[in-house]
């Protein structure tokens, strides 16, 4: 993956200003979950769009902590358990909520769907994010933009908490450690301080 193809890394006030956007839109709380999947769990387009209430319940039937993801809904063996984030957390029990007052909800419907369809696909969810992207003028940004947005992030903090690159790559379902290292976009700012303390 080159440089000049990568999607663009969004920082925090255009992530806010893409959660505001989705609020206005036709299914707020369908898209700002799709979103929120993409930036703080770290989804590719095909993982949203094949993911099933089931890989999300606990053993009670609540929304839990962390999203059980098969290798059937992701990229080769790319299955992994991810923890959720707070935010995920609630969009998922608010959808959820909507989704089980529905007739013929059932555990294993997808939990992204469209309006006259129980699913979706990746390539409609890929349309979803350059459209919204396009709304906002975002130059440059995928639907990868959350995922390299999500490992990027990850990356920075992860050895405030006593976690290693390892721990990102398996969060991102990445066979090999070079993978996720192209994923993570470099921090210039850090670059210039650590050039400071020659």
């Amino acid at each position: 993956m080159s440089l000049g193809k990568q999607a663009k890394v969004l920082n925090k006030h255009q992530i806010n200003m893409m959660l505001n956007h989705l609020s206005t839109t036709r299914l707020p709380v369908r898209n700002q979950l799709i979103f929120l999947l993409s930036v703080k769990t770290g989804l590719r387009a095909k993982e949203i769009a094949n993911l099933r209430w089931e890989m999300l319940v606990d053993a009670t039937g609540d929304i839990g902590t962390s999203l059980h993801l098969t290798d059937d809904a992701s990229k080769g063996n790319g299955g992994r358990i991810v923890p959720l984030n707070k935010d995920v957390v609630e969009f998922l029990g608010i959808l959820f909520d909507n989704e089980r007052d529905r007739l013929g909800f059932n555990i294993t419907d997808n939990v992204v769907r469209t309006e006259r369809s129980k699913s979706t696909s990746p390539q409609a969810v890929v349309n979803l994010f350059s459209r919204w992207y396009k709304d906002l003028g975002f130059v440059g940004c995928s639907s990868h933009s959350g995922r390299r947005t999500f490992i990027t992030s990850i990356a920075q903090k992860i050895s405030s908490v006593g976690g290693t690159l390892r721990d990102v790559q398996s969060l991102a379902g990445h066979r090999h450690l070079a993978t996720t290292q192209l994923y993570i976009e470099v921090d210039t700012d850090c670059q210039r301080k650590l050039v400071e303390l020659i």
